[in-house]
Parts: C-alpha cells; sequence; structure tokens
C-alpha cells in the first residue's frame, strides 16, 4: 500500500502531529508531498521519513511544508496533479475549506482520499474543531497578557489584531479569555461612539482597555487613527499579533486533538474505507461523506 500526505494552504500547529502519528503506523508505505497542491503538480514527492516527522511532532509549523496553490482549479494543473495522485492508494489532505474542495476533485476523479481539517481559523463546515485552534487562541492570549503591563504603566489602552481571515472564532474566543472590554468580530461591531466611550470610562477608572478586532475588517492604523481623533490624544496603541499565532508550541489540547484525527484517518485506511472528510463531533473524529457526492448528482 502507498499512502501520500498533504498539508495544504495555511500550517496549524499539530499538523507535525498528525504526520508522526501516520509515520509511525505506515512507515515505508507513505510519502510526503512537499508543498500541497503544488507540490502534487509538480510531484514534489518523498518517503515521508526524510521529512524527520518524529523530529518534529511535537513543534509548530508543516515539517512537510504547506503552500496555496490557486492554479490547482485550472483543469492543466489539475490533471497533472491527478496524475501523480493516483500513484497512491490513498491520499490524506489536512488544509480548510479550499484545501477541502481540492481534495474533493480528487476523490470525484477517482482518488482514494482522506480530508482533515487544519486551519487555525477553524472555519471548516461541519466540524467543531480544525488543527491549530487552541496553539492560535493560546498564543494570541500570550501575547496580549505581555503586551498589557506596559499599556497600563503608561495608561494607554490598546487594540489587537488577531487572525482568522473571515471567521471570528480565534477573535471571540481570546476575548473571553483575557477578557477584552471590547471585540470586534465584524463591521457591524465598529460602533466608534460606543468604543471611545467605553475607553473614556475605564480610564476615569484608571483601567486600561482592551481591544480585540479581527483581520480583514478595517485597517488597523485607521481604526486605532479614528478613535484616537475622538479621543482627543493618542491613547489607543495597536498591535497586529500576526503569525506567532501560527508558530507557537501546540497545547496539549492541540496534540490530542491530532492524535485524534490521525488515528481515525489510519483505522480507515486499516478498513479499506471509500473516500471520507473526518470532522470533529462532540470531541469524537468522526468520518462523514465528501460533500462532492451530494454536488455532482
Amino acid at each position: 500500500m502507498k499512502i501520500l500526505i498533504i498539508g495544504s494552504g495555511g500550517d496549524g500547529p499539530g499538523m507535525n502531529m498528525v504526520i508522526a502519528t501516520l509515520y509511525r503506523k505506515f512507515k515505508n508505505d507513505i510519502y510526503g508531498c512537499e508543498e500541497g497542491f503544488k507540490g502534487l503538480y509538480n510531484n514534489n514527492i518523498k518517503p515521508l521519513a526524510s521529512f524527520q516527522p518524529l523530529k518534529n511532532e511535537k513543534l509548530a509549523g508543516c515539517c512537510i511544508k504547506t503552500a496555496r496553490f490557486p492554479e490547482f482549479q485550472e483543469e492543466k494543473y489539475f490533471k497533472k496533479a491527478l496524475k501523480n495522485a493516483k500513484e497512491f492508494d490513498y491520499v490524506v489532505v489536512m488544509g480548510g475549506n479550499g484545501s477541502e474542495k481540492g481534495c474533493e476533485e480528487l476523490t470525484f476523479n477517482g482518488v482514494k482520499t482522506i480530508f482533515i481539517p487544519g486551519t487555525i481559523d477553524n472555519d471548516v463546515d461541519g466540524s467543531e474543531y480544525s488543527i491549530g485552534f487552541d496553539t492560535a487562541i493560546n498564543e494570541c492570549v500570550k501575547t496580549i497578557e505581555s503586551t498589557m503591563p506596559s499599556m497600563k504603566s503608561m495608561n494607554r489602552s490598546c487594540v489587537f489584531e488577531i487572525m482568522g481571515r473571515h471567521c471570528p472564532d480565534i477573535a471571540v474566543q481570546t476575548a473571553k479569555r483575557v477578557k477584552a472590554d471590547i471585540c470586534i468580530k465584524n463591521k457591524e461591531d465598529i460602533k466608534y461612539s460606543q468604543i471611545v466611550k467605553t475607553i473614556k470610562k475605564n480610564m476615569a477608572k484608571g483601567i486600561s482597555s482592551i481591544v480585540i478586532l479581527r483581520e480583514n475588517i478595517v485597517d488597523i492604523d485607521e481604526f486605532a487613527k479614528n478613535v484616537n481623533q475622538k479621543l482627543k490624544a493618542v491613547i489607543l496603541k495597536r498591535q497586529v499579533v500576526g503569525y506567532v499565532q501560527r508558530g507557537g508550541r501546540p497545547t496539549e489540547v492541540e496534540l490530542k486533538n491530532a492524535e485524534k484525527f490521525a488515528n481515525k484517518a489510519i483505522d480507515g485506511i486499516k478498513r479499506g474505507v471509500s473516500s471520507k472528510k473526518i470532522l470533529m463531533k462532540k470531541g469524537k473524529a468522526v468520518f462523514v461523506e465528501p460533500d462532492v457526492f451530494t454536488k455532482r448528482k
């Protein structure tokens, strides 16, 4: 049996644990595709052992490398990638919604696939968890907790831009953990008069406000400028949390969930199941039919 594993899109802490767990089971029968669907197109495929999966299992990142490859949607690129994918009995894909769609295309064209949610944004449809989410929140909390003592010392407040693309989950959960004063998860939450009122009220009590801003809503510099203009002083500082959200050492929750996904994939491969996607439901990794079978009828 020949198995291929792919990390597609952005990396997420915990991906390496999935890779290492699969490697322990399949050893010389499993291969790594370097740089996601781009690597599949370029046939950049090597024995998984060459990526040192066991050395990296508890580290962030993705030892087989990830990449975005929008060209995968174009027929000439897809056909070449498909040919390379058909050399394997199973192709395991870790990624977000875009990667899931790519996985479904392989399935529809005769490749046996298993999809595992792997995105810090936690936005894979139907799954209550995706690899990287808990670690991303943890890193946001650490950054905020390391920043606010200085803000308090200088009697300032701070707005933190949190990753999440179009999904508010990281921002919302981070706001809960740090007890943020304001959480802006969509455009409708931007009410400058109310935001200024909250900051002023806290200032009067000697409290520095924590403002959480999900990315892709408004430019953080513009946001801080608008608030400070209404405050009539530079009181609100800004900080983009950025890629530290991806780079933190995976939490224990992360590693356990990654193992759940990997062990479910191993179980399916051993039993020879048809193409499946694995979702987290009520804390358990479960098999679900790929959407391709309903979309293509």
